[in-house]
């Protein structure tokens, strides 16, 4: 994993040796082991994972069981990714999609056809092939390239949810994201800051640009972690546990 994917930290919260859940592919109740993952992902905020591992058909289903709040992200509540047995023995693939929004605003999602229209940071971290070598069968119309992932490694799965599913969408890219936590310690070092007082600094420190700036500044406020008390002002805000 690349330093930008091990900021996303997955914790086991619940495990269920034994449960159901309604397969919606093949339509059925099927039983097997469940497990519950809280996750807080640096780009997007903090979610709850639902896995299902389905012990007959080696399938694993990731399901988006809690979602950070806004009406972008509430369309993925409930929202599921499948994972298959791959042809390489202890390998599960999943098919390579990208979400999108349409003209209103709604999360459509389109599988990639070739390896160079897959992301970098997916191509990175991940092992990505061809639908027939990662399968082992010819693939059906509109089916071209799969990841690969270690079978029982649920991080990993729920990793490729974010990166094909969420992050496509997010107002701000990982590196701009990255930095939000450095703009926030200075804020929180000078208290009540004007915002001409923090940029010099973080432009010093980190290279940082003006828009970039800017645009960390409004999701650090859309996130309430900041608040602008006075024009030209920001100061953090305190949270409660």
């Amino acid at each position: 994993m690349s330093e930008v994917t091990k900021r996303i930290r997955v914790t086991l919260a619940e495990e269920r040796p034994q449960d159901a859940w309604f397969d919606f592919s093949l339509r059925q109740l099927r039983d097997g082991a469940v497990r519950y993952y809280r996750v807080t992902d640096f780009l997007t905020g903090d979610w709850l994972f639902k896995i299902c591992i389905d012990p007959e058909t080696g399938k694993v289903i990731v399901k988006a069981v809690k979602c950070p709040s806004g009406r972008l992200y509430a369309q993925f509540e409930g929202d599921t990714m499948l994972f298959q047995r791959g042809a390489k023995e202890g390998t599960l693939y999943d098919v390579i999609s990208l979400s999108y929004t349409d003209e209103e605003g709604r999360i459509r999602r389109r599988a990639v056809q070739t390896m160079e229209d897959v992301p970098e940071i997916i191509r990175a971290n991940f092992t990505v092939c061809g639908y027939e070598e990662g399968v082992g069968k010819p693939p059906p119309p509109g089916r071209g390239v799969v990841t690969l992932t270690k079978d029982g490694d649920f991080r990993e799965t729920i990793i490729l949810f974010l990166l094909e599913r969420v992050w496509p969408l997010a107002p701000i890219t990982p590196e701009v994201a990255w930095k939000a936590d450095d703009v926030l310690s200075v804020i929180r070092e000078l208290e009540y800051a004007r915002v001409d007082e923090v940029y010099p600094r973080l432009k010093e420190k980190l290279g940082i640009g003006e828009e970039e700036f800017q645009k960390i500044l409004q999701t650090l406020e859309a996130e309430k972690r900041i608040v602008r008390p006075g024009e030209g002002y920001v100061k953090t805000v305190s949270r409660v546990s």
